[in-house]
């Protein structure tokens, strides 16, 4: 048995989105059909739709979701029907080098559905990050499904699917930022500002704000900067030196994807500080430092996929902090949405006019 879904697809390269009917097939052995709750709207759809990840079109867009297991396939047992989950993109194999030296979160073998979504014509569908959850219902590989708490709204608990988890876990596992420690965040879009939510969370006593539009600053204030610098008008080196005794900060965690924040970080650190990328770059942008900088300077320049996250691991105790009313996940949505609605959010990301529209099926 098959299910008619709407959904919303990228037919090709920069052409606005359409939602169309498409084909949901039942799970098979390993795989879990969800019916989606409420799906974040992530720069990652918009890389997607502008055809800088690939050009695999038709794409199935939405990633950042959460919703019911309706179904699942033989041989799964981490989740049954009625189970309340986030999905994720990085589901582990527990077979790869990475997984088998007790290293889950980089495993190098993660997965996804076997089966293929499809037009109504019976074109297959690329999902995005391997979920597509911009549909009513989506199938995924059952270790993309993490049960949490129930009583958390979908439209909050989705966003640990992606971008508010890629920026908690670049400030609590890739930069393993710890008490005391002196933070700079470069970018304050959903990301950064998570990123800055999760230095407040592991005890960063100076968590330095730093971007171009003062509007993102003051939600940076929101979630735990202790200052702020708008970089068109202000060095943002040179003012985070003056804030940490002229030494600079202990991490430094990037959130645009570009080489001139980059080699901001890289300079406004301490000596064996440690430099985190989370911003995702485009594949024609290229870096260039002197590299007895790099040497002099020591400490780690480091990527963070995903936030170093072990969805197994992280998503309910996040979850948790949520509730207990430490970590204010539901400050991230701005708006919510239709699935009609997801072209003009694509404007809205491109503006700053929001930190999250999150679409509600």
């Amino acid at each position: 048995m098959s299910h008619q879904v709407r959904a919303v697809v990228a037919l090709a390269k920069n052409e606005p989105v359409v939602v169309e009917t498409i084909t949901v097939p039942d799970p098979g052995p390993g795989e879990a059909l969800v019916r989606v709750e409420a799906c974040g709207v992530c720069h990652t759809d918009l890389h997607y739709r502008e055809g800088g990840i690939g050009d695999e079109f038709p794409y199935l867009l939405g990633h950042e979701a959460a919703g019911r297991v309706e179904a699942v396939g033989d041989g799964v047992t981490e989740v049954a029907p009625g189970d309340f989950v986030i999905l994720n993109w990085r589901a582990v194999c527990g077979t790869c080098r990475a997984c088998r030296r007790g290293r889950p979160w980089l495993c190098f073998a993660t997965h996804n559905a076997t089966q293929r979504m499809t037009r109504a014509d019976g074109t297959p569908l690329s999902p995005a990050l391997g979920i597509g959850a911009f549909a009513e219902k989506t199938l995924v590989a059952a270790g993309q499904c993490t049960k949490v708490d129930e009583s958390v709204p979908a439209t909050v608990a989705g966003l640990l699917g992606c971008g508010v988890m890629a920026g908690l876990g670049a400030a609590l596992n890739t930069g393993n930022v710890g008490r005391g420690d002196s933070v700079a965040v470069f970018g304050c879009g959903g990301v950064g500002d998570a990123a800055v939510a999760g230095a407040r969370l592991a005890g960063a006593t100076t968590i330095v704000a730093v971007d171009v539009d003062d509007r993102k600053l003051d939600w940076a204030r929101e979630f735990g900067a202790t200052h702020v610098v708008n970089s068109r008008s202000t060095d943002p080196v040179e003012a985070i030196r003056s804030l940490t005794d002229g030494n600079g900060v202990d991490v430094a965690i990037e959130a645009v994807g570009r080489p001139e924040t980059y080699r901001q970080a890289f300079y406004a650190r301490d000596l064996a500080g440690t430099v985190v990328l989370v911003g995702v770059p485009t594949p024609e942008m290229t870096l260039e430092l002197p590299l007895l900088d790099l040497f002099s300077r020591g400490g780690a320049l480091r990527s963070s996929w995903y936030g170093d996250c072990l969805p197994s691991r992280d998503f309910p105790a996040l979850i948790a902090l949520h509730r207990q009313g430490r970590l204010p996940l539901d400050r991230f949505v701005s708006e919510s949405i239709g699935i009609d609605g997801v072209e003009d959010a694509f404007g809205a990301m491109r503006r700053g006019d929001v930190l999250r529209s999150v679409v509600v099926l």
